[in-house]
C-alpha cells in the first residue's frame, strides 16, 4: 500500500453561498445608469431607481433573452432595450407597449439589496428565502467619521473557486513565509454565522519596529471586516480593511479589496492625504501576495496538515453551513468554537 499522500479534489456544489455579499461603494451604482454585475453564474443588472435605492433584478428578459443592462431606466423600474417591456423593482412587468394584456407570469427574480457602511449588498439564497435579520451587516462608525478617510477599493478578476480565499481564516502559518510576518498570538473564534481570526505578529512593511494587530472577521460567506493598527514613520497607523468577493461562477470571482485609514492627529489634511495613500499601497501589496499564491496553487479537499498548522478543517466545516439548506443545519454551528496558538515569546 502507498504511504503518499494523494490530493484529493471532490466535485464544487453546485451553489453558491447564502449570504450577503459586496458590490463596492453604493455611490458607484448612483448615477442614472444601469450596472452589469456577473455573479451567481449568470447576469444582474443594478440601477437606483427614483425612489433613491438601487435595485437588482436579473439581467436576461424573460420575453426574449436580451441584456437589461443595456435598457433605460423609468422611476423604478427598467425598460428592456430589445422589445420595450418594462420590469419593475420587485421583477413585475408593468408596461408592454404593444399588448393589450400582460402574462400573469411576466414575472423576474429580483434580488433583496441593502447598503451599509457606504456599500452595496446583494442577498443569494439558493433556496430563494428572504435575508436572515441575525445576519445583517454590523455598522462601522469610522465610515460615518470625518477623522476616518473614505473607502479605497480595488477589484479584481480571480481565476479560482472562493473557498481558497476563505481558507485564510484559519491558515496561520502562511503569514511568515508568504508576508514576512511572524506571529506572536494567532486565534479562532467560529460562531454561528462569523469566522473572527486574531493576530498580533511582526510586519517591517506595516508596522515598523511595533506589533501588527489585526482582529479579522468574516460576517457571513464572503464579506470579512479587519481592523487593523501598524506603524508608518513612527506613527500609529489605524486602518479597516475590507476583503470580499462576490462568485462568478464555480471557477471564477471578483474579489474587492478596501482599506480605511484613520487620520492622525496634528497633520494637515494633505499630509494625512499622503500617508493614507502611501500605508494603502502597502497593505494592498501585502494582500496581492496572496492573490499570488491563489493564481498559481491547486483545489485540495484533504490537505496534509501539522501540528503547527490552523484549524483549517474546522474552518471549512464553519463555511459549509452557507452551502446546506436551512433545515439541515445543526445546532454545533452555534456552539463558540475557540482555537488559540501562542508563540514562545511573550506578547
Amino acid at each position: 500500500m502507498s504511504k503518499l499522500h494523494l490530493i484529493e479534489t471532490n466535485p464544487i456544489p453546485d451553489r453558491y453561498a447564502r449570504g450577503w455579499h459586496c458590490l463596492g461603494k453604493a455611490e458607484n451604482y448612483k448615477d442614472g445608469k444601469a450596472h452589469t454585475i456577473d455573479a451567481f453564474g449568470t447576469k444582474l443588472v443594478a440601477f437606483q431607481g427614483e425612489d433613491g435605492n438601487v435595485h437588482i433584478l436579473n439581467a436576461y428578459c424573460p420575453h426574449m433573452g436580451a441584456d437589461m443592462s443595456k435598457g433605460c431606466i423609468e422611476g423604478n423600474s427598467i425598460r428592456c432595450p430589445f422589445h420595450d417591456w418594462r420590469w419593475n423593482s420587485e421583477g413585475v412587468c408593468d408596461d408592454i407597449p404593444y399588448a393589450k394584456r400582460i402574462p400573469p407570469r411576466a414575472r423576474t427574480k429580483a434580488w433583496p439589496s441593502c447598503e451599509q457602511n457606504n456599500l452595496l449588498f446583494v442577498w443569494n439564497d439558493p433556496e430563494g428565502n428572504p435575508p436572515i435579520e441575525e445576519q445583517a451587516i454590523p455598522k462601522i462608525d469610522a465610515c460615518f467619521d470625518d477623522e476616518w478617510f473614505d473607502w479605497e477599493i480595488a477589484e479584481m478578476h480571480i481565476k479560482t473557486n472562493c473557498r481558497e480565499l476563505v481558507d485564510n481564516v484559519a491558515d496561520k502559518a502562511h503569514f511568515g513565509p508568504v508576508h514576512g510576518s511572524p506571529i506572536k498570538l494567532f486565534a479562532n473564534v467560529f460562531e454561528n454565522h462569523v469566522a473572527e481570526q486574531t493576530m498580533i505578529g511582526c510586519s517591517e512593511r506595516l508596522s515598523e519596529d511595533s506589533d501588527l494587530k489585526t482582529v479579522a472577521t468574516y460576517y457571513g460567506p464572503s464579506y470579512q471586516i479587519t481592523d487593523m493598527s501598524g506603524e508608518m514613520n513612527g506613527v500609529p497607523i489605524y486602518s479597516i480593511l475590507l476583503n470580499c468577493h462576490v462568485p462568478i461562477d464555480q471557477n471564477n470571482f471578483t474579489l474587492r479589496y478596501g482599506v480605511l485609514i484613520k487620520k492622525v492627529p496634528g497633520l494637515t489634511e494633505e499630509q494625512n492625504r499622503e500617508m493614507a495613500q502611501a500605508y494603502i499601497k502597502l497593505a494592498q501589496d501585502a494582500f496581492y501576495e496572496d492573490v499570488e499564491i491563489w493564481d498559481n496553487k491547486v483545489r485540495i479537499d484533504n490537505p496534509l496538515l501539522c501540528d503547527g498548522d490552523g484549524p483549517v478543517y474546522q474552518l471549512r466545516k464553519w463555511y459549509d453551513q452557507f452551502y446546506t439548506d436551512v433545515a439541515d443545519l445543526k445546532d454545533e454551528l452555534k456552539e463558540r468554537k475557540v482555537f488559540k496558538t501562542e508563540s514562545s515569546e511573550a506578547v
